[in-house]
């Protein structure tokens, strides 16, 4: 931490910082008088670069790719500085040996206390993503259900990359648990974006072809392969998708 006051020299550009903070100033142009502190989302892309440092994701980018492309989506949604720092810094508590306290000390109290709660590691374990969002929604937090949808949505589209098995998890998780959280909170465009996603997955297809022979029948006698796909609200994704 002790580049507390020489972080802007150190500060190197990529096409992922150059995307997400030219987009953020045209939104300050347009959004007038409403802005976001464009220097202080520069000083958390340091951060998420600097301790992320060479994590890979499992498509072979850089790990902090992923906290700016989420900022990126954020942005479309929640125009605010701190919960778009938030985005950046989502996944160090979890995944690097950046602390709350660190957190605290450079960003403030606000911003550590919310990528806290975004945090999936507790005292005792490792909680799902659907315990995430439950306890989130306990607590009212929508801008951070928001976060969290962006997350989803980011990792869903790479989702190709992941085992057959881990696919299976994620797509079911986000049949079952996100998809009827963008109903919550109103966000049709993500709606659209995360079921078409699950639905439109090659693993989905094959899934339902294994029974059926054909894709997404709905005939009366028709039965998915995997409870979730039996949830009414679900198979009102799976037809919103078809028909799009």
């Amino acid at each position: 931490m002790n580049d507390l006051d020489r972080w802007e020299s150190k500060f190197e550009s990529c096409c992922y910082s150059e995307r997400l903070l030219t987009k953020l100033s045209l939104l300050n142009e347009k959004l007038k008088p409403k802005k976001v502190n464009i220097l202080k989302i520069k000083k958390a892309i340091y951060y998420a670069k600097k301790y992320h440092g060479d994590q890979k994701r499992q498509s072979g980018e850089s790990y902090y790719t992923h906290p700016l492309e989420v900022a990126y989506l954020v942005a479309d949604h929640l125009f605010e500085t701190n919960i778009l720092v938030t985005s950046i810094l989502h996944d160090t508590l979890e995944d690097t040996e950046l602390t709350k306290d660190m957190i605290k000390m450079v960003f403030g109290s606000i911003v550590a206390n919310q990528v806290d709660d975004l945090t999936r590691v507790r005292v005792d374990r490792k909680i799902s993503a659907a315990e995430t969002v439950k306890l989130l929604l306990l607590k009212n937090k929508n801008d951070l259900l928001i976060v969290k949808v962006c997350d989803r949505l980011h990792n869903m589209e790479t989702i190709q990359i992941k085992s057959p098995g881990k696919q299976q998890q994620t797509i079911a998780e986000t049949l079952q648990e996100f998809m009827p959280l963008v109903v919550y909170l109103g966000i049709l465009i993500l709606e659209q974006k995360l079921s078409n996603i699950c639905i439109r997955s090659n693993l989905v297809r094959q899934r339902i072809n294994l029974q059926e022979q054909q894709v997404f029948s709905f005939q009366d006698n028709y039965q998915p392969l995997s409870p979730v796909f039996q949830n009414e609200t679900i198979q009102m994704y799976i037809r919103k998708a078809l028909e799009a």
